[in-house]
């Protein structure tokens, strides 16, 4: 004797089935869209932190402008006192030709208004607009030329280069002025160092996941790095701890790096020493 199933019951049946189909699908849309939320807030939280930063360097951009417009005015209205002061001392230095006390105190003079003249045409060279001729070059090349342009100041503290990259390296960039950001930061890194030692300098092709175009370069020395207190100021013009120098050193170099849309950044390596690393 068959059994049969009641009409009622096959439609409970199916109605459950079909319920538990729609739940199942409402649960993964859900999932879906909590992913999507997800995203999208991971996404906003990184648009509003690159925009924050486009807006400091923008910021920063606008006051160095507005810094390198004043200080090229008053460059220029110190230098034209010092040329007649200079004139003179040298003239005044020639009538005392017989008197080499005197002479020498009017030498001590024109030196100093030498160091003045030197400090106003690095001020005007900071002042101007830096703008990249971008073109094929070597970067090997580059770091062959500005490692024997400061050789004279490292061998007189006993500090080595070493380097290696890749020869040749073809990137896309402006060798004039790459060529002096790095032998800004050579001296800088000698001159940093009390001792003798050594600067490494490594060069390569963009990595996975850098910000990075063309290339990446690095300049690591062995001396004391750099105090923690200062580390997010060294690249603001007219700063600086040296007793002799004028701060726009490393502030030309970041204005040479900003010119090709690149990056540096400054870091205490955890072996020691100071490590800049520029992005280009």
């Amino acid at each position: 004797m068959s059994t049969q199933v009641a009409p009622a019951s096959v439609d409970h049946s199916r109605r459950v089935e079909e319920l538990g189909r729609i739940i199942m699908a409402y649960s993964e849309v859900t999932e879906r869209l909590q992913q999507s939320h997800d995203q999208l807030k991971q996404t906003v939280q990184s648009l509003r932190s690159e925009l924050s930063e486009k807006n400091r360097l923008l910021e920063r951009k606008n006051r160095l402008a507005a810094l390198g417009e004043m200080a090229a005015g008053l460059a220029h209205e110190i230098r034209n006192p010092l040329g007649g002061i200079q004139l003179y001392a040298s003239l005044l230095e020639k009538d005392l030709c017989d008197r080499p006390q005197s002479q020498n105190v009017v030498g001590k003079i024109s030196a100093g208004v030498k160091r003045l003249e030197s400090l106003v045409s690095q001020v005007l060279q900071f002042s101007r607009e830096i703008r990249a001729n971008v073109a094929e070059m070597d970067l090997a090349e580059v770091v062959d030329q500005a490692v024997e342009l400061s050789r004279h100041q490292r061998d007189a503290k006993g500090i080595g280069v070493e380097c290696e990259g890749s020869r040749p390296m073809i990137a896309l960039a402006d060798a004039v002025l790459i060529g002096q950001a790095l032998l800004n930061l050579i001296l800088n890194a000698t001159e940093a160092m009390d001792a003798p030692g050594v600067i490494r300098v490594r060069w390569c092709a963009p990595q996975p996941n850098a910000d990075a175009r063309e290339f990446q370069l690095t300049v690591h020395d062995s001396g004391p790095g750099i105090p923690g207190d200062i580390l997010d100021r060294i690249f603001n013009p007219f700063f600086t701890t040296k007793d002799s120098g004028t701060g726009l050193g490393l502030a030309i170099v970041h204005r040479v790096i900003e010119a090709h849309d690149g990056s540096i950044t400054a870091t205490n390596d955890p072996d020691g020493g100071a490590r800049f690393e520029i992005r280009i």
